[in-house]
């Protein structure tokens, strides 16, 4: 690596080779200092299953270690940023590849936390998301750029993570699309404000070593902006309903059973709409249901129209009831209410205690987050009545 480096600087290596060594360079440092801090939180969480004196001196040492570390770490956030600020070119806001309630609740209140801190002129961004998820950043001036009209759905869904889909480091696909962006973006030179500063950042949260505070300092949350359902046939009254099988609502007898049983309650008291647009482009399968009177359907939607169109038909619906995951998020920041179903708890409260946070402090509708197995007594104790604004 160092011999290439130099043979850039004595002028027998061309650009492309500089370019593969810094990033190769830059790809080490960062897996180094990840390392690092799993092997201090590792460190940290061995001390304190033991009960001795000596355990816990050592354990308060490893934790002054963790925010020296975290300390260091905000002080290269902020230089980072100050040069993605600088000047007056473009600025890539992704490409965000994660799932919706990371991108909704995390990634866009830190983009806009970023904008505001450095007074960023809005229209020297441009936001890389997928599914027309662009429309929500609500940054004045932006430029989009759908990851879907650049690529089909099968290849995002083949080349993104379909275990863990955290966008920790920029990722070969990631860089395939910046790559592609900036090259749209050409002779400008454009900065790069990725995902993996936000996961960083919020980790120590994630894991129980920081308070709400960290994410406090570094969001901006707001209402998502009014999107324009277009010609789309829509009831004049309606509930919008999304089911599908994830951990937290496993494909089981039982749940396909209380799902159709919520579609079946909530169409005999008013108009539901399915969110079913017919793309898919993560491991989360929609729940067929049976052909019901009062029960609406989507048209098929543009793979990078799908996620703007649903967030549209939100937006107009009397309340919105599915499965719990970041998806249920959407509602409440279009100022809706949201009932989100799960049968095994295997998610984490952090994100459903920030979202409440944050819709009791915008003052919207709220989520709440209901056993399966409990649908009946939900029903039986509102009497059938429909949430309603």
């Amino acid at each position: 690596m160092i011999d290439r480096l130099r043979r850039w600087l004595a002028g027998s290596a061309d650009a492309l080779s500089l370019e593969r060594a810094v990033r190769s360079v830059a790809d080490s440092q960062r897996e180094s200092a990840l390392a690092l801090e799993a092997r201090v939180d590792a460190l940290a969480r061995q001390v304190a299953q033991q009960a001795s004196k000596d355990s816990l001196e050592t354990l308060h040492a490893v934790r002054s270690l963790h925010r020296s570390l975290r300390r260091d770490y905000e002080a290269k956030l902020y230089k980072s940023l100050d040069a993605t600020a600088k000047g007056s070119g473009p600025i890539i806001a992704g490409p965000w590849t994660g799932e919706v309630g990371f991108e909704l609740l995390y990634w866009i209140p830190f983009v806009r936390w970023f904008q505001s801190r450095w007074q960023v002129d809005g229209r020297r961004f441009v936001i890389v998301s997928r599914g027309g998820a662009g429309r929500w950043y609500g940054i004045e001036g932006a430029r989009t750029i759908d990851i879907l009209s650049l690529v089909p759905p099968e290849v995002f869904r083949a080349r993104t993570d379909p275990v863990e889909h955290k966008q920790r480091a920029l990722a070969p696909f990631e860089r395939d699309i910046a790559d592609r962006v900036a090259q749209s973006l050409a002779p400008a030179e454009p900065g790069l404000l990725h995902p993996e500063l936000m996961y960083r950042l919020f980790a120590p949260f994630w894991r129980d070593e920081e308070g709400f505070g960290v994410v406090d300092r570094f969001t901006l949350h707001r209402r998502l902006p009014p999107a324009d359902a277009g010609i789309i046939p829509l009831p004049a009254d309606y509930v919008a309903v999304r089911f599908y099988f994830s951990n937290a609502l496993p494909d089981t007898s039982d749940n396909r059973e209380a799902v159709r049983a919520i579609v079946c309650a909530l169409a005999r008291q008013t108009a539901v709409v399915l969110l079913n647009p017919g793309v898919r482009v993560d491991d989360h399968d929609d729940i067929d249901l049976p052909a019901m009177a009062n029960v609406w359907s989507l048209p098929p939607a543009a793979p990078e129209d799908n996620l703007a169109m649903q967030s549209a038909v939100i937006g107009r619906a009397r309340g919105f009831v599915g499965t719990y995951g970041g998806f249920s998020y959407l509602a409440p920041f279009h100022g809706v209410p949201s009932i989100a179903f799960y049968s095994q708890p295997t998610f984490r409260l952090h994100h459903l205690q920030v979202a409440q946070r944050v819709f009791a402090r915008l003052g919207t509708a709220n989520l709440v987050a209901v056993d399966a197995a409990q649908a009946p007594l939900l029903h039986m104790a509102t009497h059938g009545a429909v949430v309603s604004r």
